[in-house]
């Protein structure tokens, strides 16, 4: 039976829930348990697409080559991630009605009906792929402005579909989602110099690192110094300034929606004062918020947060 259509194993049902348990590791709620049933769904079912599309440019995918297989690839082309993404990217167009029959990969099944059910369009999903080729052709960014192109690609179009997803998209609360969703990614790229490196990324601009006199072997070192904790610093202003110009999307929803993202913004937040907690030393392993921390951030966020309409 080709993989994607008729009954699908119970091992591929697992390897897929495998996928969305990450969702526990997040900085922020991805689909906490008071929104209504049909907004978890919708939000799990982006939010797998989006981790398995990571995964792959990456290189974290499952071993044994199971996902290669679901898109209808050879198990040995597992380490191509220019060919898994080409896939994946042929795989999300049968979730738009694509001529050669339903997605083959169980997440992408599962996105059909969101998209469907919410109208959803092609290019932010496309976006993401996007962003992870790019990954693989670009290891270093020359100025901040490249980095904030790369978070168009990489994090903006997740808010967007958020937004989408539950009806709230306007033109106002893009722009203020867009802020949020770089500001997450720019926090993740802070917390994760090390492992990005070891990758062979760096994500801190060029022209930034020359003005603190950091250079890549300070990067490599077990902890950092002067230099590159005065680097991380500036950078976690930055990511904290984005956050701030965002956080008026929060008062402009109302009720559930509130939560959720109050959840997002707070969730920034308590990743930049894990950061700054740690004297922006992130060199030894990512600073990680505490569930306290989190919480006392989001509730910050909604005493603060100015309610619209």
């Amino acid at each position: 039976m080709t993989p994607g259509h008729g009954i699908r194993p119970r091992s591929d049902t697992a390897h897929a829930r495998a996928t969305l348990d990450k969702a526990a590791t997040e900085n922020f709620p991805v689909a906490p348990a008071f929104l209504p049933r049909a907004w978890r769904d919708g939000l799990m079912a982006v939010y797998g697409y989006a981790r398995l599309v990571d995964d792959i440019g990456d290189g974290d995918l499952a071993p044994g080559g199971r996902d290669a297989v679901l898109l209808g690839l050879d198990a040995a082309a597992a380490d191509d991630r220019l060919a898994l993404l080409d896939a994946f990217e042929a795989d999300l167009l049968r979730v738009f009605g694509a001529a050669d029959g339903p997605p083959r990969h169980p997440l992408l099944l599962a996105l059909q009906p969101v998209v469907r059910d919410h109208g959803l369009t092609p290019e932010p999903f496309l976006g993401l792929i996007e962003a992870n080729r790019q990954d693989q052709r670009v290891a270093r960014y020359e100025t901040y402005a490249e980095l904030l192109a790369y978070c168009e690609l990489s994090a903006n179009p997740v808010g967007r579909l958020v937004l989408s997803l539950t009806g709230t998209s306007t033109p106002e609360r893009i722009r203020r989602s867009d802020a949020i969703c770089t500001a997450l990614q720019i926090a993740e790229h802070l917390q994760d110099v090390a492992e990005d490196l070891g990758r062979d990324r760096i994500y801190l601009p060029a022209e930034d690192m020359r003005r603190f006199h950091v250079v890549e072997a300070d990067l490599k070192a077990p902890t950092a110094g002067a230099s590159v904790r005065a680097l991380v610093a500036y950078e976690t202003e930055r990511a904290r300034r984005l956050l701030n110009e965002g956080t008026p999307l929060v008062g402009s929803v109302h009720g559930r929606l509130r939560l959720l993202l109050a959840g997002f913004v707070g969730g920034g937040r308590a990743a930049l004062r894990a950061v700054t907690a740690a004297g922006f030393d992130v060199l030894p392993g990512p600073p990680k918020p505490t569930r306290s921390g989190l919480l006392r951030e989001v509730a910050a966020v909604l005493r603060t947060a100015p309610r619209k309409g």
